[in-house]
């Protein structure tokens, strides 16, 4: 397939499964077996692949800290597409994950040449009225990447590991691209990586929620999290095929390898009184023999980095959704108004479009009833899927009806229609009272 991945172009995607071959990303339904109570994203394979929630199905289940973050660039209406990531933020959020919600002005300044006071109008007005309407609780943290101190600091230290045939061969970039274009794509970094800041707990497991055409901001900070880690704890094997593992660190201040060398040989390993058999220390890095707890030399190796100022950075989880189809076909774009429904948008003008779009139905009502309808090449099936019905066994009556020729396409657009008026006034009336909550979240 060879796609190409492009945060700010238009991506189509036909077969989303290529994605686990070219790009690495693992198969969600392997980790959402795990979670106690999946969301109907994931359990219906609207989110279709990950990276690390393994880390995150662990803290969940073991009752243990991990953040999730995702952000918006402040660029036009807040609709239906992002409302799929905001549910996902606040999903994990009542998971018990510490939530972060970045405002990428940045972004939309260096890339969609957006003024800053446009920048903060649309995203107060559009994404973060919205985002509270929906549930996300005062407890997180919602900020502009332009007021953030930690943002701006962490992407200039990141910029030092980053170099720009790095960044052109993830993104793309050419010599035409503008400098803040790429600051904007290491601030995407600091962004991901902030909720590991001391100031917020530490190191951690943290879940980033995007669509596929984000996954180049993923890969670079990955990449990046492990350059910046004080230390490097690998597995390897010596000539006579004995296992140990590895701790590395020839950037690391004086006494820090000592330190972890030290710590690891006086503690005693968890769940019993003996001790990790043996660390020892050479010239740039550990080695350890006869450990098999992996975990313990991680905690070891983080909380000596964090003491001598250095980072120790857990290697950023993704979720990937897929795309919704726009109303008239193709992707659902802020570009094109009739493919969107955007949440502040009038209840009857959105149902008017509902009962416009593009169907997964025959040409005739014969055809129909003989061959019966394509649900899942159905914009209005989608809006069901996705958005308007919690209960799998009603999804699936329907799906089933569809399939067997005994629905009729009017039918689906008439009660997709209703549902998608009744939210929206919900959704706007609870704007409202979120307007009023604003102060709550400490803009």
């Amino acid at each position: 397939m060879n796609t190409k991945l492009d945060p700010w172009g238009t991506v189509n995607i036909d077969d989303y499964s290529k994605l686990f071959d070219e790009f690495g990303i693992l198969p969600f339904d392997q980790v959402c077996s795990e979670l106690p109570d999946p969301h109907r994203y994931m359990r219906r394979k609207i989110i279709f692949g990950h990276r690390s929630y393994d880390r995150i199905t662990d803290a969940i289940k073991n009752n243990e800290p991990f953040s999730v973050m995702s952000g918006f660039m402040p660029s036009g209406k807040v609709h239906l597409g992002h409302k799929l990531v905001m549910d996902e933020i606040i999903w994990h959020q009542k998971m018990g994950g510490d939530a972060f919600v970045g405002i990428a002005d940045r972004e939309a300044y260096s890339v969609r040449g957006m003024s800053w006071e446009k920048c903060h109008q649309i995203g107060v007005e559009e994404y973060i009225i919205s985002l509270i309407a929906l549930g996300f609780e005062p407890d997180g943290h919602i900020y502009f990447q332009s007021s953030s101190d930690n943002v701006k600091n962490m992407a200039f230290e990141l910029g030092t590991k980053a170099n720009f045939s790095e960044l052109s061969a993830i993104y793309g970039f050419s010599g035409e691209t503008n400098i803040s274009h790429m600051i904007s794509a290491l601030s995407q970094s600091a962004d991901i990586l902030q909720p590991q800041l001391e100031e917020f707990g530490g190191p951690k497991p943290t879940i980033i929620p995007v669509g596929a055409d984000q996954d180049p901001h993923m890969r670079l900070t990955r990449g990046l999290a492990h350059k910046m880690n004080m230390f490097r704890v690998e597995g390897r094997e010596d000539k006579n095929g004995n296992k140990y593992i590895s701790i590395r660190g020839k950037a690391a201040p004086d006494g820090a390898l000592s330190d972890v060398a030290q710590q690891i040989n006086d503690r005693p390993q968890k769940h019993n009184a003996r001790r990790i058999p043996e660390a020892k220390l050479y010239e740039g890095h550990v080695d350890v023999f006869g450990s098999d707890d992996l975990n313990q030399l991680l905690d070891i190796v983080r909380d000596v980095a964090l003491k001598y100022n250095g980072y120790a950075f857990v290697p950023p989880a993704a979720t990937y959704h897929r795309f919704m189809s726009g109303l008239q076909g193709g992707k659902m774009s802020s570009s094109i108004p009739d493919s969107i429904i955007a949440l502040t948008e009038e209840p009857k003008a959105a149902a008017k479009k509902i009962k416009r779009a593009k169907t997964g139905g025959r040409i005739t009502l014969q055809e129909q009833k003989n061959l019966g309808g394509e649900p899942d090449k159905c914009s209005v099936y989608e809006l069901l899927m996705f958005h308007l019905i919690e209960d799998d066994s009603e999804l699936e009556e329907i799906h089933k009806e569809c399939v067997n020729g005994s629905r009729m396409c009017g039918t689906c657009k008439n009660a997709a229609a209703e549902l998608m008026s009744d939210f929206l006034k919900d959704h706007q009336e609870l704007r409202e009272l979120a307007r009023d909550r604003l102060d709550d979240y400490k803009l």
